[in-house]
């Protein structure tokens, strides 16, 4: 396979800005240095630099298989459209890819009516369910470094999963002062973003799911039985706020966590009766916001929709990908993970189906699967990724031309051999 013409440049070739996918962040304003291998320049993010050890200077050189044995691109693309064409019920998990795989993968789920859910659907769903149960005011990273005075990081220090965030949102130059209190969580040291800011560390009143009930409470003026003083405190400064932001992780929280998500909007709605307040979710790794952007946008169902003959069904709970596999309730698997061999496969004695990074081969090497090694979107190949506030989709500039396909275009081929097998039979 060879990179498409119409592909920009490398980036590390050109020594233009590149665009990490490797975090819903997806920083924009670092460049790389392209040998012995890529090396982000102008930051430290451990998450970037573990995800880019995963590459070299040059494309690595990847073969397709099928039950363990080495095979050319097409016999593979022929043995994944057997085993979806012949499943009753296929799941589609994982779904780490870029919008253009994301659009293609739709469209095969739609030949073989398959349930699609990503890999971090869990916590993609918190923010989900808060969002069809309440409604939901969010804010951008532009919004908080221009606009916020305070900023409340609610269970999470942001920095752990999110090197970048407090850079990203440093105050703006005409910016009004910042305090940024981490609540039911410890600061990091040396965070960079935070130089400008005054900060504070206070503990949660019982658990989050306590904390963010008596917030909510005291917000809205009804008395309570407990009382801390901390919270009191923050309670205070946030009514007195030009422009609260409520930073949260839908990773970090416990089961149930959809709760916490709905309580964090009741005190973001409180606020802004007075003030101006709003909440951030951090979370939608592994091209998570772009899968459920794209699914959502297409079907008008976020995922863990099935696409049956009946129509559309969105099943939250049901249709999650562990419960799927552990009741036997699907008979195929296709497993996408483009940016990283760290998203492997579930183990399963399902007929598997992996569009991967080349270092899953190993992962996806027994009896009755088929291993396809694809392009790693923005890193050897172009794409496309919706960032971490939603709304702003960013190209990804490759680093070099890669030989592998990407996943639109496997996905493509294998719903083009469905269709044929179809066709073929129907014409017996």
């Amino acid at each position: 396979m060879t990179a498409n013409p119409a592909s920009p440049p490398p980036a590390a070739a050109t020594g233009r800005p590149w665009t990490c996918p490797f975090c819903p962040l997806c920083c924009d304003g670092f460049s790389l240095a392209a040998a012995p291998r890529p090396t982000l320049i102008g930051s430290d993010c451990g998450r970037a630099a573990a995800a880019l050890s995963h590459f070299g200077a040059a494309p690595a050189s990847a073969t397709a298989r099928v039950d363990g044995r080495a095979v050319d691109h097409r016999s593979a693309v022929a043995a994944a459209a057997a085993i979806l064409g012949a499943s009753a019920q296929p799941l589609f998990a994982g779904l780490a890819t870029d919008v253009a795989g994301m659009r293609a993968l739709y469209r095969l789920a739609n030949g073989c009516g398959a349930i699609l859910d990503h890999a971090n659907g869990d916590a993609l769903m918190v923010s989900t369910r808060a969002l069809q149960d309440r409604g939901v005011f969010y804010t951008t990273l532009a919004e908080i470094r221009n606009r916020a005075d305070l900023v409340v990081c609610l269970g999470t220090n942001a920095t752990d999963h999110y090197p970048e965030f407090f850079r990203r949102t440093a105050p703006a130059a005409d910016a009004p002062a910042r305090h940024v209190v981490f609540v039911g969580a410890c600061m990091a040291a040396s965070v960079p973003g935070l130089e400008a800011c005054t900060t504070e560390e206070i503990g949660f009143a019982g658990d989050v799911f306590d904390t963010v009930a008596l917030i909510a409470a005291r917000l809205a003026g009804r008395r309570t039985a407990a009382s801390d003083p901390a919270l009191d405190a923050l309670i205070v400064r946030m009514q007195a706020a030009r422009y609260t932001v409520v930073v949260w992780e839908s990773s970090s929280l416990p089961a149930q966590g959809a709760l916490v998500a709905e309580a964090i909007q009741r005190i973001v709605n409180t606020l802004n009766r007075t003030t101006r307040a709003a909440a951030f979710c951090l979370g939608g790794g592994d091209g998570g916001y772009t899968a459920n952007q794209v699914m959502t946008w297409l079907s008008g169902l976020p995922l863990r929709t099935g696409v049956h003959m009946r129509g559309l069904v969105h099943e939250p709970q049901r249709y999650a990908t562990a419960r799927l596999l552990a009741q036997r309730a699907v008979d195929a698997l296709l497993w996408v993970s483009a940016f990283s061999p760290e998203l492997a496969p579930p183990d399963t004695g399902l007929p598997l189906v992996v569009l991967g990074h080349p270092g899953l081969e190993e992962a996806a090497a027994r009896a009755n699967s088929v291993f396809i090694p694809v392009s790693t979107p923005g890193i050897g190949s172009a794409g496309h990724l919706f960032r971490a506030d939603g709304g702003v989709v960013l190209p990804l500039v490759p680093i070099y031309a890669d030989t592998l396909p990407g996943v639109a275009e496997v996905a493509a081929d294998i719903a083009a051999n469905i269709a044929a097998a179809r066709a073929e039979g129907g014409a017996r």
